[in-house]
């Protein structure tokens, strides 16, 4: 099983990017792992209480569980994918996620945890301006998590901003592949594709 990682900036096209690999590579034999279905349950507190933690810091993420689901599906066994729900900071269930000989593991800090990084055959970094990501997260927090213009204002400068300056850009030095422009970038998704393609023959 190869594993690529896609990480950087909210916004930068990550999803994109994972999109148009898996699409030219095939759903049968590639799938995307999402790291923020990983973010951790925050169920035993109440609402006002959850919202008010830093989702934009790396502690938010239970990478530990992701560690041991990629090593499940390295031996060709199946993992349960938990099922997030942005609007409530929960964990509502989880779905079978089944081995594929490519997995793409996508998310912020997916080049952050350095036990992670060693289980990764190819890791790429999608670097794009910030007014364009800021404007994409404005997008997907109300269309997709009910979140309010304000709240989401408020949430990138305070965490959002200062979380990627401390934790998400420096990993960009552990990339092998930077792709500027996200998934604009058709030329950069060429050369993975192929890349994958080649090792896929092999």
């Amino acid at each position: 099983m190869y594993i690529i990682s896609i990480g950087g900036g909210t916004g930068s096209g990550k999803t994109t990017v994972a999109q148009k690999i898996k699409d030219v590579i095939g759903n049968e034999i590639c799938d995307i792992l999402p790291m923020d279905n990983y973010y951790r349950d925050m169920s035993h507190m109440p609402l006002e209480e959850r919202r008010s933690y830093n989702y934009d810091h790396p502690d938010m993420i239970e990478h530990t569980l992701l560690y041991e689901h990629l090593r499940q599906l390295e031996k060709g066994k199946s993992i349960p994918l938990p099922n997030y729900d942005y609007s409530q900071y929960i964990r509502v269930g989880a779905i079978e996620f089944r081995p594929k000989e490519v997995i793409i593991v996508e998310g912020i800090f997916a080049l952050y945890y350095k036990e992670l990084r060693k289980l990764y055959d190819l890791a790429i970094y999608v670097d794009t301006e910030s007014d364009i990501r800021f404007i994409r997260r404005l997008e997907r927090d109300i269309k997709e998590r009910g979140r309010t213009i304000d709240s989401v204002i408020k949430q990138y400068t305070q965490t959002v901003k200062p979380m990627h300056d401390a934790y998400v850009e420096p990993t960009k030095k552990y990339a092998d592949i930077i792709i500027p422009e996200g998934g604009f970038n058709e030329k950069a998704i060429q050369v993975v594709v192929n890349y994958m393609l080649k090792k896929i023959a092999e």
